[in-house]
């Protein structure tokens, strides 16, 4: 599937649908790290289906899990690979790629809990570090609460796992920890389905080598994800 980075132009033609978006949008640069899935169709009808109220909880789990793949096997295209030559059955030579190893993927608990599976099932080696964040309940300043990660992180590329970005608050954070662990912030890739313009311009400010891929960029984030994915009253 195409990607392309986002200008003034990619959000007026390709987001802007039916007319959703604000004059904010139309005039939204994000620079050449900032991706977004080109729209299908395909991906608009799995939006759709997730945003519908009426849509059950199976079904919306059922949707989810399809974007989910859609993004993260975008994400892997984003590793490196190496060439190869392997021989095929009849005998002849191949001139091929292989995926390097030395990466690895890291969920902002709880909703990037939902897309670990999609990585394992392209990735079955792969491994999983976790974060937790919370926020302040007074300040909504976000904090760490955990987080564990490979021992040799430092010197893995990193796909970061988080489905909804509204403010950015959480994904920042994480991102920070994951430095503080000495993490190149290029070498972090953010695996995300909805972002506003608000974090998108926020993350990119705040860590312009950070590169980011998402299925859509727009002013409302459906953010019942976590409690619809989960099947839990929880809003996350």
């Amino acid at each position: 599937m195409v990607m392309g980075s986002i200008p003034a132009e990619l959000v007026t033609n390709t987001q802007n649908t039916e007319g959703q978006m604000s004059g904010d949008m139309e005039n939204l640069s994000l620079g050449g790290k900032f991706k977004v899935l080109q729209s299908t169709n395909q991906i608009r009808e799995l939006q759709t289906i997730m945003r519908n109220k009426a849509t059950s909880r199976s079904d919306f789990k059922f949707v989810a899990d399809r974007l989910i793949r859609n993004v993260i096997e975008e994400g892997l295209n984003q590793l490196p690979y190496s060439s190869c030559e392997v021989t095929t059955p009849t005998g002849c030579p191949y001139e091929g790629i292989r995926f390097e190893k030395g990466n690895c993927g890291v969920s902002i608990v709880r909703s990037g809990e939902a897309m670990e599976k999609a990585l394992q099932d392209c990735c079955r080696s792969m491994r999983i570090g976790k974060i937790l964040v919370d926020s302040d309940s007074d300040t909504h300043e976000a904090r760490v609460v955990f987080a564990k990660f490979p021992d040799d992180i430092s010197s893995r590329k990193v796909l970061l796992l988080y489905p909804i970005m509204s403010s950015g608050n959480k994904v920042c954070k994480a991102v920070q920890v994951l430095k503080d662990h000495n993490v190149p912030e290029e070498h972090i890739i953010l695996i995300n389905l909805f972002c506003t313009p608000v974090a998108a311009k926020r993350i990119v400010a705040q860590y312009p080598d950070l590169n980011v891929l998402t299925t859509e960029l727009h002013p409302v984030t459906p953010n019942h994800f976590g409690q619809r994915y989960f099947g839990t009253d929880h809003v996350d």
